[in-house]
């Protein structure tokens, strides 16, 4: 009897035991269930729904990321490299060059590729965001990096060398590319590709220079003018609002809504600077003003002489393309017999100026404009200048468009006479825009004897005599050739 009632006993405590098992997995699976029916919800809730439901609590480590990850790209790009960098060398080759032409200092004669390789190691796509922002187009944003091992190799050519090879090591690139397809009704449904890379964050560009067989030194400032060329080259050709722009397919289709042009011009008078850097060891800095909006058309001030408190008053009118992203550039230099030194820099984004509408301004100068590479970071002094933004009419573009090929037209014909060094160069007054070629001339030969003069006025006081002479009032007038009309990213009024 004992036994029987054990076997029955044990049979309803078994019974009641996978009874409650099978309750418990049954609950568990329905709190799965119901769990993930919330987590798909949340997960298509938006930042601003979170923001209303859980108002200033919500968490940090919350985030959306705006970038997707294509790993998958990465792989291919990496077995396609070999041949993407033996094409890309070739493309490189020829319209890289002739750019290091057109953007070289005035201090180098000639900047040319030696060796272009761009190594084995593929660039990576951290990730992809793709957008419609305008009708009838596909803008795509590419956060691209690539940790380089390519071997770069520069000649360089100067007054006072021959020829010095330069290598450019470890290079590293971080830039967000932005894609823009245009899109057609006929196949392949694209008719043209747009090419920038986006102003902010700003690309970065880091490189390491060792000269081949010589030393860095034989060109003073050589490493500063390569970094400056480099930044040229991509502020004003690749970083928007400039762009590459590419037909596809050919179809036929309007690409001037595209393509780059002007959209106004800043009317800039660079009144006065204060309390600026003296370099001079006997004397003072004899200090003029190179302004720019865009790196190949800059102009500049007259010099005035042995004076840290100077008085220009000089105007000048500069074509903007983009008011949102481009900024004006102001650098104040003293002018010296070798080298021109470069007091302090800054600039002014132009989306602080409201159309039509006269602003005056004093502004800080700096050791750079990128901060984090420089040490001494003591005051440089003030530039005050007074800024007018014109916004164009259709009409207005057309002619700024034309008359900005024809500053370039100008430049390139006065370094070809050889008055001026490079298409970089700023041009004063004097060197016109407007341009005759004999008086721009006139006008650098006067103001380089002007130089001169200067250094021996100063090279006198050292000796207890003072040294003067028609050369050095022509400096101080900045030049001798009457002041011109305003015209165009050029002369003064």
């Amino acid at each position: 009897m004992g036994l029987i009632s054990a076997i029955l006993m044990g049979m309803v405590v078994g019974i009641a035991l996978m009874v409650g098992w099978r309750h418990m997995m049954r609950y568990r699976s329905s709190q799965r269930i119901s769990k993930a029916v919330d987590i798909k919800l949340l997960a298509s809730l938006s930042r601003d729904d979170l923001k209303k439901i859980c108002g200033n609590s919500c968490p940090e480590w919350i985030s959306f990321p705006e970038y997707e990850q294509v790993k998958w790209l990465n792989k291919q790009l990496a077995k396609l490299w070999p041949f993407v960098a033996e094409a890309t060398t070739v493309i490189i080759r020829e319209s890289v060059e002739p750019l290091l032409e057109e953007y070289r200092p005035p201090g180098i004669t000639s900047l040319k590729f030696s060796k272009l390789s761009l190594g084995n190691v593929a660039p990576k796509i951290e990730g992809v965001r793709v957008q419609s922002q305008k009708e009838g187009q596909i803008i795509m944003d590419i956060d691209f990096h690539w940790g380089s091992n390519a071997s770069i190799i520069l000649a360089v050519e100067a007054a006072v060398v021959a020829s010095l090879p330069i290598q450019l090591k470890d290079l590293q690139i971080f830039a967000i590319v932005r894609v823009i397809f245009q899109l057609a009704e006929e196949l392949p449904c694209i008719s043209a590709v747009v090419v920038a890379l986006l102003a902010e964050p700003k690309p970065r560009i880091d490189y390491t220079l060792k000269a081949v067989g010589g030393s860095l030194t034989a060109i003073p400032g050589i490493s500063d003018m390569i970094d400056e060329t480099v930044d040229a080259i991509v502020t004003d050709t690749l970083q928007w609002p400039h762009r590459i722009v590419v037909p596809i397919g050919g179809i036929p289709v309007d690409l001037s809504e595209l393509e780059l042009k002007p959209q106004g011009k800043v009317v800039v008078t660079v009144v006065k600077a204060n309390n600026l850097k003296n370099m001079e060891m006997i004397g003072k800095s004899d200090p003029y003003v190179v302004l720019y909006v865009r790196p190949l058309f800059k102009v500049k001030t007259k010099i005035i002489n042995n004076n840290l408190n100077p008085v220009w008053n000089q105007t000048f009118e500069l074509i903007v393309e983009d008011e949102e992203t481009q900024s004006l550039i102001l650098e104040v230099f003293d002018a010296d017999v070798g080298q021109n030194k470069r007091l302090g820099i800054t600039k002014l984004p132009l989306i602080e100026l409201e159309p039509d509408t006269p602003k005056e301004v004093d502004l800080r100068l700096l050791p750079s404009l990128d901060m984090q590479k420089i040490k001494d970071k003591k005051d440089r002094g003030t530039i005050t200048v007074k800024v007018l933004y014109h916004e164009f009419n259709k009409e207005e573009q057309l002619a700024a468009l034309e008359e900005e090929k024809r500053i370039l037209e100008e430049r390139k014909k006065l370094k070809e006479a050889g008055v001026i060094g490079s298409t970089m160069e700023a041009v004063g007054s004097g060197v016109g825009m407007v341009g005759s070629g004999i008086e721009a001339g006139v006008g650098l030969v006067r103001s380089g004897l002007g130089a001169v003069g200067s250094g021996l006025s100063k090279a006198g006081k050292f000796l207890g005599k003072t040294i003067t002479g028609q050369s050095s009032s022509s400096k101080k007038s900045g030049s001798s050739i009457p002041v011109t009309p305003a015209q165009e990213n050029g002369g003064a009024n």
